[in-house]
C-alpha cells in the first residue's frame, strides 16, 4: 500500500470549494512528513479550473515527488449535493483533469437506479483513456451498505469500475464495516479512505442516510483506537491482498493546526502500512 493525504485536511467543514491553506504550502508539508500522494479535490483544482491551473498543480506535485491518488473533479461530488451526476453525463472534462494530474482514478456518486446505466456508459467512455472509476461507500447514495455496493458493482460489470472502502460512512448508515466487509469487497477494491468517527448522541456532525433517521457523530483522532480502529482496517486490507492507495480523509480537530494533523495522521498509520 501507498499512503496518501486528502486535501480535505485544508478545507473548512462547510466549504468544499475553498482551501484555507494553499496547495503550494500543503504539498511540501505532506511530502516532508512522508506521504507519497494527495487525494485531489475541487478546493485545489476542478473541471471548472482553467488548464493553466491543473498544469501548475501538476508541476508543483512533480517537484515535490507526490502522486495523485484519486481525483474528485467538482464541488458537488465533494459536498454530496447538487449536480453529482455531471461526470456521468460529461466525462470528458474529468478525464482531461485526471490525465493532466497524472492520475487514473476518478470519483463518482450515484443515488438512483436510473443512474446505474449512465455509470455503465461513463465507464465505457473513460476506459479507452485508461481511466478507472471508483465509488466511495457513502451516505445518501446506493453505496450506503456493502450489499448495496456489491449490487451496483455487479450490475455495472465493468473492469474499470470499483469501490473506495471507507468505514465511517458504513458505520453511520448502520452497516458493518470490519474485516468481513473488506473481504466481501476485496475483488472490487480500487481505493481505501479513512476518517475516524464515533456515534455520539448530540454530536456535532449529523448525517441522514437515505432510508433512516439522522445519526449524530463526532470525529476522533486518526490513531484513537476506541473509535474506528485503523489497525484492524489496514490488517484486513493487507490480508485480502490490497496494494493500492490508503488515504487519510480527515478534517481538522477543533483547534488543530494543519501541520500537526498531518504529522499525527502519518504517525498513526505509516508504520502499519510499511
Amino acid at each position: 500500500m501507498k499512503l496518501s493525504l486528502s486535501v480535505r485536511i485544508a478545507e473548512l467543514e462547510n466549504r468544499k470549494d475553498h482551501a484555507f491553506m494553499p496547495i503550494e504550502e500543503l504539498a511540501p508539508l505532506a511530502r516532508d512528513v512522508g506521504f507519497q500522494g494527495l487525494s485531489m479535490r475541487a478546493s485545489v483544482v476542478s473541471v471548472d479550473s482553467p488548464p493553466e491551473r491543473s498544469n501548475q498543480v501538476r508541476r508543483l506535485l512533480d517537484q515535490a515527488g507526490l502522486e495523485v491518488s484519486m481525483v474528485t473533479g467538482d464541488v458537488a461530488l465533494a459536498a454530496n449535493r447538487g449536480d453529482v451526476t455531471r461526470i456521468l453525463r460529461e466525462p470528458g472534462p474529468y478525464v482531461a483533469l485526471a490525465k493532466a494530474l497524472g492520475c487514473d482514478l476518478l470519483r463518482v456518486m450515484v443515488r438512483t437506479d436510473e443512474e446505474v446505466e449512465q455509470l455503465r456508459q461513463c465507464c465505457d467512455a473513460v476506459a479507452e483513456h485508461g481511466i478507472r472509476i471508483a465509488h466511495q461507500t457513502h451516505w445518501y447514495t446506493l453505496f450506503e451498505s456493502v450489499d448495496g455496493a456489491l449490487d451496483v458493482v455487479r450490475r455495472v460489470d465493468r473492469p474499470n469500475f470499483g469501490v473506495t472502502f471507507e468505514p465511517a460512512n458504513l458505520m453511520l448508515c448502520g452497516d458493518e464495516y470490519g474485516r468481513r466487509q473488506i473481504e466481501r469487497l476485496a475483488p472490487y477494491l480500487f481505493n481505501a479512505y479513512f476518517q475516524n468517527m464515533r456515534i455520539v448522541e448530540g454530536g456535532p456532525v449529523v448525517w441522514r442516510p437515505t432510508n433512516g433517521d439522522p445519526v449524530a457523530a463526532e470525529y476522533a483522532p486518526v490513531g484513537d483506537h476506541s473509535a474506528i480502529d485503523v489497525r484492524e482496517m489496514i490488517a484486513a486490507l493487507k490480508d485480502v491482498g490490497y496494494d493500492g492507495w490508503f488515504s487519510i480523509h480527515q478534517p481538522l480537530q477543533p483547534g488543530q493546526r494543519v501541520e500537526d494533523a498531518i504529522r499525527e495522521s502519518h504517525a498513526a498509520v505509516a508504520h502499519l502500512i510499511s
